[in-house]
């Protein structure tokens, strides 16, 4: 009984530990920011300013604004999200992935693909628009092409990694995440 305790809790610790680390970044939420507690329809915060901006009325960096896109997408403002990533650089493949992630949220699940498909031929190895796109095709029920996702991720160095143990699980499961 013993050994099943310590496997069973040994299991858990492996299959949610990856979850701690996304790839490209941390899968935990960001916390919200004035970003999405006090601005609308797509502004961003600008501390030196003192209020909600329009980003492209920003001296931010497309890392700040990165972040942004996340905390708006992370908070299921996918419209708003968008309204920042249309100032960014648009062969950037982290701005291909998460137009790919707000479209797939949207329901838009061709264009979503489209977007990831430009994303993972940008960089091949961005596992992160592997995932969501293989996550895309569970929700779609198509498991093949959501397991030559999987094993993309893993053939790229990203086992053990958020993008691949939430793409396997959902696999497995048939739940995707919300994030």
């Amino acid at each position: 009984m013993r050994l099943v305790l310590a496997s069973a809790i040994a299991f858990q610790a492996f299959a949610f530990a990856p979850i701690v680390h996304a790839a490209g970044g941390d899968s935990n939420p960001p916390k919200p920011t004035n970003t999405t507690k006090k601005c609308l329809f797509g502004r961003v915060y600008d501390e030196a300013a003192g209020r909600c901006v329009k980003p492209n009325r920003t001296n931010f960096t497309d890392d700040q604004l990165y972040d942004a896109v996340r905390e708006l997408a992370y908070d299921g403002q996918f419209e708003h999200a968008q309204e920042i990533l249309r100032i960014m650089d648009q062969d950037d493949d982290r701005v291909l992935t998460y137009w790919g992630f707000t479209y797939r949220k949207l329901g838009e699940l061709e264009l979503a693909n489209v977007f990831y498909e430009n994303a993972t031929s940008t960089n091949p190895n961005n596992i992160l628009a592997r995932s969501y796109m293989g996550q895309g095709f569970v929700t779609e029920g198509k498991t093949d092409q959501a397991i030559e996702q999987w094993r993309e991720i893993k053939a790229r160095g990203g086992e053990g990694t958020w993008a691949e143990v939430s793409l396997r699980e959902a696999i497995s499961t048939g739940l995707t995440y919300n994030y």
